[in-house]
């Protein structure tokens, strides 16, 4: 698992969780590419507020007026209307995620990977050009929680109606093509072995399964060597049937729309889909016993993965561990983790902790590459670092930091369609309330030190920590110690 430079941002989490787990990123097209010229001069013809108009000011925040309400068939609708730009975004997101591929890991990826292979009169190349001529996008992914599809097009009734017509066909009655299906599973296989050449990968996959033994979230989202094989085209039609039904999914709409339009294209797209309930919400996982483990791979570097169970969505410390973690490690320089880890010693490119809230309590993890004869020295100062900062908790001046860097972030969440309508789909999903995004920002100005302090130790705890290593076992060295100016320098891009 290779870790990039990130940009030190608050862990709003919303949009971020709509996207957690394995996907299938051989499958899956961006939702935020342009598909005809007719779109991008649509953009340009608007007065958007540009960097050139902000002046070095922060952009506005908006503030969103969410409509919502039930289909006929009770899906759930989160709607606003947007009228900047002469265009829509929808997004449907199903409680079909790989924690419902029961004894098929990879159940779930194959059949959202699968969606827009075929239809009745179009297969895959002919259902492409068909989005592709009516200056529409269409999006597809499967995660740990959810699975999900999405459609971008442009609001004119000509265009709007035939793009619907042709998304509802892909998400409700798609004809699982056979040899669309052979094709996808080769490259799932294709993929399997390229992770035999990852220690990141592996040190994940083994991680996930210490952390969660017998739960649902314990495998990738993309299964294993040997169950993609023996899965069937008879098992993604029951899984369909099943887990894209229209009481399992929640419908999120942003865009130049009236409610009345909104509400005609959910009930239009809500009647395609198959007829049935909700699925039942994943169980909590048990609390796993600490271990330490080891995979022995040959490199000049070592894959440090520390881990213990979470939080899950609804939990109301996550305010307060958002904004503890981004102290800790869940941005890119001026944390406590890269100060010690990178700017004071060299050890490492980069060291990122972060907390995966979902419908079941997800990881709190800490990641990192450093050089192997110094892998288990910089185990011993991280697992020093996080004990620390549970004892003392945040600095006064950290938490201010923390603060001004998140109200400074903070409209980024709604800067877009693309913004607005996952915000939508993850509220609508882990059914939070309409207000979550201000309330969340209210939360997090208000937090005092014990209380950002007092959320950390509740969660979390050294003695708990799973452990995986992933590189060779060769002599230790001593760190070197701490200085404004490490003789040794981090390391370059990481392995792979």
């Amino acid at each position: 698992m290779s870790d990039h430079k990130k940009p030190r941002r608050a862990l709003i989490g919303l949009v971020a969780v709509a996207l957690i787990g394995s996907a299938a990123f051989y499958f899956t097209k961006t939702g935020d590419t342009v598909a005809s010229e007719a779109l991008d001069k649509a953009k340009a013809s608007q007065k958007l507020q540009s960097l050139a108009e902000l002046n070095g000011k922060a952009p506005s925040h908006r503030k969103l007026d969410v409509q919502t309400w039930n289909t006929a068939e009770d899906a759930k609708v989160l709607f606003v209307e947007a009228r900047e730009l002469p265009m829509f975004d929808m997004r449907l997101i199903f409680a079909a995620g790989s924690s419902q591929d029961g004894d098929a890991p990879g159940l779930a990826l194959l059949t959202n990977a699968m969606l827009n292979e075929g239809v009745a009169g179009k297969d895959v190349s002919a259902i492409a050009q068909g989005f592709e001529g009516l200056g529409a996008d269409f999006g597809n992914g499967a995660y740990k929680d959810m699975a999900v599809a999405s459609l971008r097009s442009l609001s004119a009734a000509d265009k709007r109606e035939p793009a619907l017509k042709l998304f509802a066909e892909v998400v409700g009655k798609p004809t699982f093509p056979e040899d669309s299906f052979a094709r996808i599973k080769n490259q799932m296989l294709a993929g399997f072995e390229y992770q035999k050449q990852n220690p990141g990968k592996l040190a994940s996959l083994e991680l996930m399964n210490r952390l969660y033994g017998d739960h649902p979230y314990a495998h990738a989202s993309d299964g294993t060597a040997k169950s993609v094989p023996v899965i069937t085209l008879a098992q993604l039609r029951a899984f369909h049937q099943k887990a894209y039904a229209a009481g399992n999914v929640v419908i999120a709409l942003v865009g130049d729309l009236s409610r009345a339009e909104a509400e005609a294209i959910a009930a239009q797209v809500s009647a395609a889909l198959p007829k049935g309930p909700a699925l039942a919400k994943i169980a909590q996982p048990a609390e796993p016993k600490a271990s330490i483990g080891h995979i022995e791979f040959p490199s000049k570097q070592t894959n440090l993965m520390l881990a213990q169970l979470g939080i899950d969505r609804d939990d109301p410390d996550y305010a307060a561990l958002s904004m503890g973690n981004q102290i800790l490690g869940g941005g890119g320089f001026g944390t406590r983790l890269m100060s010690e880890v990178r700017e004071k010693r060299g050890l490492a490119y980069g060291v990122y902790s972060g907390f995966t809230p979902m419908q079941a309590r997800g990881p709190f993890m800490i990641n990192l590459q450093t050089r192997a004869e110094m892998s288990e020295g910089t185990l011993k100062l991280v697992q020093d670092v996080l004990a620390d900062y549970l004892k003392t908790g945040p600095t006064q001046k950290e938490l201010d930091d923390a603060k001004r860097e998140l109200a400074g972030s903070f409209p980024l969440s709604t800067a877009s369609n693309a913004d607005i309508v996952g915000q939508l789909g993850a509220i609508g999903f882990y059914n939070l309330s309409l207000s979550h995004l201000e309330d969340f920002m209210q939360q997090s100005q208000n937090l005092t030190v014990e209380q950002v302090r007092d959320a950390l130790n509740k969660h979390l705890s050294t003695d708990k920590m799973v452990i995986v290593s992933a590189g060779p076992t060769v002599p230790q060295k001593p760190l070197p110690a701490p200085s404004d100016k490490p003789a040794e320098q981090p390391l370059g891009v990481p392995e792979h």
